[in-house]
């Protein structure tokens, strides 16, 4: 597995390239957030998308897809954002909030039949530098398994041993954190709705 160390105060070009030319070609990586580390790929490469479900045992016909973009006006193209939803989202973002919302039909074939996608702009400068360079969202979900131990999802070599073989390579950003997202549902964004707390309290 390729590992990438970078650094937020000073992002090396020449990996980012790297990093996403690889995202280009259909490989899955793990990379830093603003919560817990995330595995990721290219959200439009439908078959990056669909390996990155075999791995974490997601059936996305079930169960939410979440993104990761640059900004609100990269999330605006593949979701639908009203005027309250962009509203609570601006106060809000960057940060560890993942909001679901309505889905457009730009997405990969496996997002299709889903009607919402959760949204992530991470306050993570190389998760936002990926995404910026990509051009496009990530696919995102959170490192995890069950016999974790927690201080082993907030360093690299943990999780470049854990998943060896499994992705294609990680970006070392230093540790991690703990806690992942919280997640607020902005289906009926003039009735917010927290699905799942995390460490800081989403103003609405």
């Amino acid at each position: 597995m390729q590992s990438y160390k970078l650094y937020t105060s000073s992002i090396n070009r020449r990996y980012l390239d790297e990093i996403v030319e690889r995202l280009r070609d259909g490989e899955i990586i793990i990379y830093p957030t603003d919560s817990i580390y995330a595995i990721g790929c290219d959200a439009l490469n439908n078959r990056a998308v669909e390996r990155v479900c075999r791995l974490k045992g997601i059936n996305p016909a079930k169960q939410r897809l979440s993104i990761v973009c640059e900004n609100i006006s990269m999330a605006s193209e593949y979701a639908r954002i009203d005027n309250e939803a962009f509203r609570i989202m601006r106060a809000n973002l960057p940060g560890p909030f993942t909001f679901v919302l309505p889905a457009s039909s730009k997405l990969s074939k496996a997002f299709k039949g889903r009607r919402e996608v959760g949204v992530r702009v991470p306050d993570n400068a190389i998760a936002v530098a990926i995404a910026q360079e990509l051009g496009n969202p990530l696919l995102s979900t959170t490192v995890e398994w069950n016999d974790a131990d927690p201080g082993d999802l907030q360093v690299p070599t943990s999780l470049s041993m854990r998943y060896e073989g499994a992705v294609d390579a990680i970006v070392d950003g230093g540790e991690g954190g703990t806690e992942p997202s919280a997640v607020i549902s902005l289906l009926d964004s003039r009735a917010p709705e927290i699905l799942r707390e995390g460490s800081v309290d989403p103003i609405l």
